[in-house]
C-alpha cells in the first residue's frame, strides 16, 4: 500500500470515530450508558428524544463500535462496547471542563443558581469515608443503583427524596452523587437538602468515575 493511501485510511477511520461523537445527543447517550445497560425506550426517556431518533443515534455509535447491544425478549439493551469508551469520554469531558472556559462557566452558573457551590472530589471523599456521620446518597434511578453503587450508599432517587427526607440524619454530612459532573440529580438533591437544613454536598464526579478508578463498589 502506498503511504499516502495508508495515512488516508488510518486518519479517515479516526475521523469517522470522532464524527460519531461530534453530536451532543450522542455524547449524552455515551454518558448515560456509562451507568450500565439501558433499553432503547429508557435511553429515549432519559434524553428526551423520540425512540426513532434514539435508535438512529445508537446505530451511529454502534457502527464505530462505541456501543454494543443484546436482545432481551422484545427489547434491545445497549451498553458501552468496552471500558476504553468511557476512558475516552472522561478525557474529553475533563479537557472541556479544564480548558474550555465556556463549559466550566455554564456548569458554574447552573450550580450557582441552585446555591450548590460546595463539591467534594473522589479523592476528598476517600479521606472522609471512615468519618462518623458521613452518609453517601445515591440519587440516580433505582435500576442504575442496582447495576452498581458506592459502598454503603443509600438509594434515594431524586423523585423520592422529598417524601423520604425523614430517613436522613440532620447531623454529619450527606454527600449526594449521581451520574457525573453534568448530571443534575445531585445538584437538585443538595439544593433540596440544604434548603431544609440538612448538611449536604455533591460529589463532583459520578459513579462511573469511581468504578473507572477500580475502587470497590457494590451491586444491589
Amino acid at each position: 500500500m502506498e503511504k499516502r493511501a495508508y495515512k488516508d485510511q488510518v486518519y479517515g477511520a479516526l475521523a469517522d470515530l470522532t464524527k460519531a461523537l461530534a453530536n451532543p445527543r450522542r455524547l449524552e447517550i455515551v454518558d448515560l450508558l456509562a451507568q450500565g445497560e439501558f433499553a432503547v425506550e429508557d435511553i429515549a426517556r432519559e434524553t428526551g428524544l423520540s425512540i426513532a431518533n434514539t435508535s438512529q443515534h445508537l446505530q451511529v455509535l454502534k457502527g464505530v463500535q462505541l456501543v454494543s447491544a443484546t436482545r432481551d425478549g422484545h427489547y434491545l439493551r445497549y451498553r458501552l462496547a468496552n471500558p476504553d469508551v468511557y476512558a475516552a469520554w472522561q478525557l474529553l469531558r475533563t479537557y472541556g471542563l479544564n480548558r474550555q472556559a465556556n463549559i466550566a462557566r455554564v456548569v458554574h452558573d447552573f450550580r450557582s443558581q441552585r446555591e450548590v457551590l460546595q463539591t467534594v472530589s473522589i479523592d476528598e471523599l476517600l479521606g472522609k469515608l471512615n468519618d462518623e456521620g458521613v452518609v453517601l446518597l445515591d440519587v440516580r434511578p433505582s435500576d442504575e443503583y442496582g447495576q452498581g453503587h458506592l459502598p454503603g450508599a443509600v438509594s434515594m432517587p431524586i423523585g423520592e427524596l422529598l417524601e423520604r427526607l425523614e430517613e436522613l440524619p440532620r447531623t454529619g454530612t450527606i454527600i449526594a452523587y449521581c451520574r457525573g459532573p453534568f448530571c443534575v440529580f445531585a445538584d437538585e438533591a443538595v439544593q433540596l437538602l440544604t434548603s431544609r437544613g440538612y448538611p449536604a454536598q455533591r460529589l463532583e464526579e459520578g459513579f462511573p468515575d469511581w468504578k473507572h478508578r477500580q475502587l470497590p463498589y457494590e451491586l444491589a
